[in-house]
């Protein structure tokens, strides 16, 4: 059975804190500041508290649910709208289609073993095309 993935990689994480609002984040990697190793296996969930400056460093990390949040759901003024699927070989599919003719923005498609990292080549396309 395949792993789901359900936030970002590190790598994923650091190339989204580098173009999104890290307000936009829903979770982070912490680090010990000393010798810069990773604190737990997976990333905390971010739930407001004041986080201790003195011995961490943080890294944004995003949720599959964040990530969704900030594709937008439509582009070129409701033309387009976001489509997200399912598709052969269960490989995710991201694409804008137009909701009156039967087609697809092109331009704007994305495709990955899991929804995360769709989502993800979704934003980093968006981003290029200055579309968020």
């Amino acid at each position: 059975m395949a792993t789901i993935k359900l936030y970002t990689d590190l790598e994923q994480s650091k190339k989204l804190a580098e173009i999104l609002s890290i307000k936009s984040a829903d979770m982070e990697y912490m680090f010990l500041k000393k010798d810069g190793s990773k604190v737990g296996n997976v990333p905390f969930v971010k739930d407001g508290f004041e986080e201790p400056e003195c011995c961490y460093t943080f890294i944004p990390c995003w949720s599959l649910t964040a990530l969704i949040n900030i594709i937008p759901q439509e582009i070129f003024d409701g033309e387009y709208i976001i489509n997200i699927t399912e598709g052969l070989n269960n490989r995710w599919i991201l694409t804008y289609d137009h909701y009156e003719r039967n087609n697809s923005f092109y331009g704007l498609f994305s495709g990955a073993d899991n929804l995360v990292d769709a989502c993800y080549k979704m934003i980093i396309k968006l981003n290029k095309l200055n579309m968020i």
